[in-house]
């Protein structure tokens, strides 16, 4: 049996002698079981780097870098001028500039220098609008400040009694005023607002005691604000195109209304 092995490992194989023939070069070298072609049969070498996954490498490290190439690029994002820059006028509203704004930033959303000018003329002009009006406004008052000055001395004495109070104290005496006027309209069918109207001179007194620190002074200013809104009231009432005014509004209501206005402006800017 052991003979039988030795012989056949010595007799040439077929298909190595098949492959000895190949080619006009001679035969292909047998070694380790690796076929070596001879070098006229070779291919042309080649190196192919390729990533799969997260392998590393030179290659994995060039595509984690990120580039522009691709990203589009604001063309005026060099430009100094914020309005040029957005493209806007110069007395464009803060809603058109808003607009401008967003609307160039998710166009050129990726592009880092892009993103940035705009932004930074978003900012300058708004901080630039809201300069000016400050400005205005320190001008406006300074004006007031100087007419006042300027005025005779009879209107700096009846300004003296005035003083202007917190939009606070504004508000939630507009609203008293303003319930007491919708409660008399409501109730107007029924009978007459006089009670609605003794309710808004004591408050009226009320308020103006708070601030005057004198229940006399209070009260007699507070009662005649009261006659004063009504006389007043009495004489523009009638002059009021009747086809306005409801059917069911009566002569007494209408001047009752006009009597709250005056009393909200006495005990609201009265000193």
């Amino acid at each position: 049996m052991q003979a039988t092995a030795a012989a056949f490992l010595a007799r040439p194989h077929p298909r190595l002698l098949r492959i000895g023939r190949w080619g006009a070069g001679g035969p292909a070298l047998v070694r380790g079981g690796i076929i070596a072609l001879p070098p006229r049969l070779r291919g042309p070498r080649c190196s192919i780097s390729l990533s799969i996954g997260g392998g590393g490498g030179a290659g994995a490290s060039e595509d984690r870098g990120f580039s522009y190439e691709h990203v589009p690029v604001f063309p005026r994002y060099r430009i100094r001028d914020p309005y040029k820059l957005l493209g806007v006028d110069r007395d464009a509203s803060e809603e058109e500039i808003r607009s401008a704004r967003n609307f160039l930033v998710q166009q050129y959303a990726g592009h880092e220098p892009s993103e940035e000018a705009i932004e930074g003329a978003y900012e300058k002009i708004i901080m630039k609008s809201y300069q000016q009006r400050k400005k205005t406004k320190i001008n406006l008052k300074t004006k007031l400040k100087k007419r006042v000055e300027e005025s005779p001395s009879w209107v700096k004495a009846l300004l003296g009694y005035y003083e202007v109070p917190s939009m606070d104290i504004i508000s939630r005496r507009l609203f008293f005023f303003a319930f007491i006027a919708g409660w008399s309209i409501a109730t107007s069918a029924e009978n007459g607002p006089a009670f609605q109207l003794a309710i808004s001179l004591f408050s009226c007194i009320y308020f103006l005691n708070d601030k005057m620190k004198n229940l006399l002074r209070a009260s007699t200013t507070g009662f005649g604000v009261l006659v004063g809104g009504w006389i007043i009231g009495s004489l523009l009432v009638p002059l009021i195109p009747t086809f306005i005014i409801p059917p069911s509004w009566s002569l007494e209501l209408l001047t009752s209304l006009v009597a709250y206005v005056f009393l909200f402006l006495g005990c609201t800017f009265l000193k």
